[in-house]
């Protein structure tokens, strides 16, 4: 399910990203699109038709063997003249010579003769005179021909045709923008939201035992920074409510020592038999869970594991302790080390506590039969196996959770895994289990 909703889960910076680069693009089109719909208002409706005027008499315009000019009857002008019947154009050379077709209007018959003098002309708007001119100018086999045209008004495409020919401008525009879309726009949203996934690595690495650890808000974004607060806010609260849970077991834990003790003082005054022994054993199952209750909490304060402690002496300390224990209660019990001693810095009341949690655990849960052995290796390995049922693996990682039991009906409070695995996480050790039907096998490596 996370895996799912990690993948669900748009982007921030993907979506700005997109969303920008997308405003911008709009705004360039628009620009464009705005300034080539005011050109075609402003300019000649004859821009059109101005290339295909141009490009037909230049391929048609040539001098006879008189010299002088005419038109040749080429596809090209045979077509623009037979599609636009309303046509008409005068053709000029530099040195005043000109050739026409179609009806000139009366208005524009004057111009003719000097029509080679002027390089460009929009003509139009007069009083009385209904059409509109233009004057260009293109490059012939005979140079550059002034060409003075109308008739055509209105005819194709003025939108497109400024397009095609302003495309200098707006390509000079996107080459400078698209840079600007695809590189500058992803890095600078990156580099705002930089503080934010800054802020996501620290409240990652917030740990419940790390009381104190609060989000920081400088340089958050003041969109942001209110969803910062209010996280810091929850962290406070539920803080508080830790301690309180916290002074309240260790209240109780420490509550449940005197009339524990109390019990115990009274049962040791009874008689010998097996309802003493068993009431003895409850009694001293409960003072061992009112202990683990104690270590569970305190766990996570300071403890000094500068200490020079040796492994092979704690772990022969832990069998003396409990080999009476396992015995009794249908067990043998072996040591075995295979050096004399294994100095490590840490800290002796917290390793003596980890290794008894494991030999305890042992006699607790395979039924009185076998073998538990406690082993010393040469590199750092203390290994606590038994001969009992196993655990299924479906449970092997999770039995290091505090308070969880293989069984609803396990004995014991489900501390003892756990604070083994965090005194030897607090030690920068390791702790690994293997188990099957034929046991189970504990290793903590240093």
């Amino acid at each position: 399910m996370m895996g799912s909703s990690h993948s669900t889960t748009p982007s921030l910076w993907w979506r700005l990203s997109w969303q920008l680069s997308l405003v911008i693009s709009a705004v360039i089109g628009g620009v464009i699109v705005g300034l080539s719909v005011y050109g075609t208002m402003v300019m000649s409706p004859n821009i059109a038709m101005e290339s295909e005027v141009k490009n037909a008499v230049a391929e048609s315009i040539r001098r006879n063997d008189r010299g002088q000019l005419e038109l040749e009857e080429t596809k090209s002008l045979t077509t623009l003249l037979n599609e636009n019947s309303r046509l008409w154009f005068v053709a000029a050379t530099a040195d005043g010579a000109f050739v026409s077709r179609g009806a000139i209007p009366p208005p524009y018959a004057a111009i003719a003769p000097i029509t080679h003098l002027i390089r460009a002309a929009d003509i139009r708007g007069a009083d009385g005179i209904k059409e509109i001119a233009s004057i260009d100018d293109v490059t012939t086999s005979l140079g550059d021909v002034r060409i003075l045209f109308g008739g055509v008004a209105g005819k194709g495409s003025p939108l497109f045709a400024l397009l095609g020919r302003a495309y200098p401008i707006y390509g000079s525009l996107l080459g400078i923008a698209l840079p600007a879309i695809f590189i500058a726009v992803p890095w600078i949203v990156r580099s705002a939201l930089a503080r934010i996934s800054y802020v996501a690595e620290r409240a990652a690495q917030i740990d419940p035992p790390r009381q104190g650890s609060r989000l920081p808000v400088e340089g958050i974004p003041s969109e942001v920074a209110p969803l910062v607060v209010a996280f810091n806010g929850a962290l406070e609260r539920l803080e508080a409510e830790f301690k309180k849970r916290q002074r309240f077991l260790i209240d109780a834990a420490h509550e449940l020592r005197t009339p524990i003790a109390i019990m115990q003082t009274r049962i040791d005054g009874m008689a010998d038999g097996p309802e003493r022994t068993r009431m003895l054993q409850d009694v001293a199952r409960l003072a061992d869970t009112a202990e683990q209750l104690l270590d569970f909490e305190r766990n996570d304060q300071a403890v000094d594991l500068d200490e020079e402690v040796d492994l092979v002496k704690i772990a022969r300390a832990v069998v003396a302790d409990f080999a009476p224990l396992a015995i009794a209660s249908g067990y043998e019990i072996s040591f075995q080390n295979e050096v004399e001693a294994l100095p490590r810095n840490g800290n002796t009341i917290a390793l003596t506590r980890a290794i008894g949690n494991l030999v305890r655990n042992a006699i607790d849960h395979c039924d009185g039969r076998g073998t538990i052995e406690i082993s010393v290796s040469a590199s750092g390995e203390i290994t606590v196996g038994d001969e009992g049922p196993g655990i299924p693996i479906e449970h092997q990682e999770l039995v290091f959770q505090p308070f969880y039991r293989v069984t609803p009906r396990s004995q014991g409070a489900g501390l003892g895994l756990s604070l083994v695995k965090q005194i030897v996480i607090n030690h920068g050790g390791q702790v690994g289990i293997h188990s099957h039907s034929g046991g189970t096998r504990v290793t903590v490596r240093l």
